[in-house]
């Protein structure tokens, strides 16, 4: 619950709540969109560069104290915002110390935490953290836009940040445990320890017997960047890159330049994330119910219904059928992407898991870096979105056939000590 909360405020401000912020940054500093989102771009490269340093750390330290790091600097960078006069100054800020917060405070970091105590439960534990946080679409974003307008975006910054450090610190503090529940004595999923076990290195041993009854085998991360299924879960990353820039830079912009008003468009958008939250819920619970070979075959339906969404819209290009679109979406997004995660873990297990998303994330940053620039340059040169609206539905396509191919590992030849990451 704890790391569900703090990506609750996390993913509405800087996920989701830069859509509604980027038109009013951008025509204060008079800048292009295509410059104007090159704060996303910045901000993808820096969570790259922190995440495989952050995802060792949380392996090899436990959680608590990168979280810790991580809400200090994205508490840090929502506050500079206030002071930012430049483009450079927005870049950095937004870029580089809030990317850095992001990634080290609320994203794979929090994945990690859960995974320590999750093996057979995986699916549920990861898809309930996403489920919470998905509501900051619907309870969180109006007031983020309903803050813009009444209040400015510069203030509105200020109380994101110091309302993420009054709640998030606690949180970490209080509830994220260090170490997996193999060093207090208990076993993953809440399973007890039967028999005696006398010491740590005892007590770990029997919480990796735990997860191979579960079929789960540790990798280490040189292990995982050995396989084919680690490289085509990256490939998805750049295949459908554009949908992330689409809906989370670009999103209210495009509606409010339908002549909607940025409240209602920040509602609009907030369905997306909206009607994620029961998706969430049904994909965990089925995700720990089927066999891990057949995990794949969710993650294509996800892909299929996104693609089949901006395909209605484009047909008739009507706002009633941006809910359609939205709708679908929403659905198909928490659907492929809620499988991507506990696929790691089911995959490669939890021994490495945050060594693992941390390379994973960092494999990313050149999609993540030329996404958002290219949709906001289109923009700027043809007037429109309708082109790059285009491209996502082959591309959302393409991805659901490779998912396809994304069979489970073999084992590696040698199982190392569980001390063991890289």
């Amino acid at each position: 619950m704890a790391t569900s909360i703090i990506g609750f405020f996390g993913t509405g401000f800087v996920s989701l709540g830069y859509s509604v912020l980027f038109k009013p940054i951008a025509s204060e500093l008079g800048l292009s969109r295509a410059v104007a989102s090159m704060a996303s771009s910045i901000q993808s490269v820096g969570q790259g560069i922190w995440a495989p340093t952050g995802g060792w750390a949380s392996d090899r330290y436990g959680p608590r104290r990168v979280m810790l790091l991580g809400i200090f600097c994205l508490a840090l960078g929502c506050i500079m915002m206030n002071f930012i006069s430049s483009l450079w100054a927005f870049l950095v800020a937004w870029g580089l110390v809030i990317g850095a917060g992001f990634s080290l405070g609320c994203t794979i970091i929090t994945d990690k935490a859960i995974i320590n105590w999750f093996v057979k439960r995986s699916g549920i534990a990861i898809n309930t953290k996403f489920a919470i946080q998905s509501l900051s679409g619907l309870l969180l974003l109006p007031l983020i836009a309903w803050l813009i307008t009444t209040q400015g975006w510069r203030v509105t910054c200020i109380i994101a940040g110091v309302v993420i450090a009054v709640v998030s610190f606690p949180l970490v503090w209080f509830f994220v445990k260090p170490h997996p529940p193999e060093y207090y004595g208990f076993l993953p999923d809440g399973a007890t320890i039967k028999g005696e076990a006398v010491g740590a290195n005892q007590i770990i041993d029997k919480g990796a017997n735990h997860a191979s009854k579960a079929e789960v085998v540790g990798f280490t991360l040189r292990q995982t960047m050995k396989t084919p299924a680690y490289w085509l879960i990256i490939s998805l990353g750049y295949i459908s890159g554009l949908v992330m820039p689409v809906m989370g830079v670009h999103c209210i912009p495009f509606l409010t330049d339908m002549g909607i008003n940025p409240v209602k468009a920040a509602a609009m958008m907030g369905l997306i994330t909206t009607v994620g939250v029961p998706a969430r819920l049904v994909i965990g619970f089925i995700i720990d119910r089927v066999k891990t070979g057949h995990l794949r075959f969710i993650m294509v339906v996800g892909y299929l219904m996104q693609a089949i969404g901006v395909t209605t819209f484009l047909v008739s290009k009507s706002t009633a059928m941006i809910y359609v679109w939205f709708l679908l979406a929403g659905i198909g997004g928490a659907v492929s992407f809620g499988v991507q995660l506990p696929m790691f873990a089911r995959y490669f297990g939890r021994k490495a898991y945050g060594s693992i998303l941390g390379s994973w994330q960092m494999m990313n940053v050149p999609i993540g870096l030329v996404a958002p620039i290219y949709v906001g340059w289109v923009y700027d040169t043809t007037g429109s979105y309708m082109s790059i609206f285009g491209l996502l539905a082959p591309l959302l396509a393409v991805s659901g056939v490779v998912a396809c191919f994304i069979l489970p590992p073999k084992p590696p030849a040698q199982i190392s000590d569980v001390p063991r990451i890289v």
